[in-house]
């Protein structure tokens, strides 16, 4: 049997764009991966991420928001950033440790009204999907 791949996504603050990552890739990887996240910060998570998370079908309400761990940056095969600040104030990582940065826009900065932030969470949401399933995809 194959040993599971570890991903793990990195943000500002675990919020939101990671652990909707975290989320799609758990779907997406089935038992061909393990997904974790965190952030170089933890503001929690965001109740509009669970929301649009929740109507695409996955339930990421258990999720916790995280500061990166060590033990788990060191043994991942794959480490993604998922914001700029992330990917600049990120650890070392190892060298046998892939890593990428997918950057996205972040839905928590969204002005407007309730309808309009939430459409730019779906939005970013959809994004954040497309690109886990195509990362997926090519490398599983």
């Amino acid at each position: 049997m194959m040993k599971k791949k570890i991903i793990y996504f990195l943000c500002t603050g675990n919020s939101c764009r990671s652990q909707i990552a975290e989320g799609f890739a758990r779907h997406f990887g089935g038992d061909r991966l393990v997904a974790y996240s965190a952030g170089v910060e933890s503001h929690g998570l965001n109740p509009r991420a669970v929301a649009v998370m929740k109507e695409a079908g996955i339930d990421i309400s258990s999720h916790t928001s995280k500061l990166i761990d060590d033990e788990i940056l060191n043994r991942a095969d794959y480490v993604i950033t998922l914001c700029g600040d992330a990917d600049d104030r990120c650890p070392m990582t190892p060298p046998h440790v892939m890593r990428l940065h997918f950057g996205f826009e972040d839905p928590a900065k969204a002005t407007g009204s309730e309808e309009e932030i939430m459409a730019k969470f779906r939005e970013v949401r959809d994004a954040i999907r497309d690109r886990i399933q195509t990362f997926i995809k090519e490398t599983m």
